[in-house]
This record gives structure tokens, sequence and C-alpha cells, in this order.
């Protein structure tokens, strides 16, 4: 009988552990972008770069942002497992003043919400 429950439960610690690696895994070159001081009606456009270190393609089903003054454009492929990919977001610089603002990223990851964030100061022309 402690044959039998010992091999079940190597059975399941197997299982677990194998089903945790099928799973694709995030990894930001940096998770926050501060434009610093950004002159007003310049162009705010950024890229979060990142690469899928899990084992499964990575696949974005959406991204949503703090506010409609920051558009994401995410990639509409998979990417693969070692694979690079990139998120562009482009901020509105026509509002003078500070900004922090976040983007949620819902994906298949091991994780499958992940925040990133943009700051900066837009100053006058």
């Amino acid at each position: 009988m402690n044959k039998y429950i010992l091999l079940l439960f190597l059975a399941c610690i197997t299982t677990v552990s194998f089903g945790q690696n099928t799973k694709p895994i995030f990894k930001f070159e940096k998770e926050l972008i501060n434009y610093g001081k950004i002159k007003q009606h310049t162009n705010g456009k950024r890229v979060f770069k990142f690469t899928n270190i899990g084992n499964a393609p990575l696949i974005i089903k959406d991204i949503k942002t703090s506010c409609d003054c920051a558009i994401p454009k995410k990639p509409e492929k998979p990417i693969m497992p070692g694979e690079k990919g990139e998120i562009e977001v482009a901020y509105d610089t026509s509002k003078l003043g500070g900004f922090s603002k976040q983007i949620t990223i819902f994906s298949n990851a091991k994780n499958n919400r992940k925040m990133l964030r943009i700051k900066g100061f837009v100053v006058k022309s």
C-alpha cells in the first residue's frame, strides 16, 4: 500500500512540474519607460522589447491602457519560444504636464496579466 501511495505521489509531482514548463514567459528589457522631459507635439512613440523565455508560443490577446492618451500596438502573430517581440506605445504629447500611465497586457503567459508603465513630463515647445 505504501509503495502505491509513493508512486501516486511521484506521478502527481512529475505532472505538476512538467505542466508548469509548458507556458510562455515574458522577459522585458524594461517595464518602465521614462520619457523624461519631452516637448509638446513631438513624437511620443516608444517600444517595450521582450523575449519569450518560456516553452510555448506567446499570444498577446489584448492590451489596455489607463487612458486614451496612450495607444498600444501589439504583435499580431504568436511569439515563439526564444523569439523577441515588441509592444509599441504612442503617447499623445499635445497636453502639457506630467503623466504616469499603466499598460496592462493580457496573454496566455504564465502570468496572464502583465503591467508596464510610462511616465514623463510634456513641456511647451
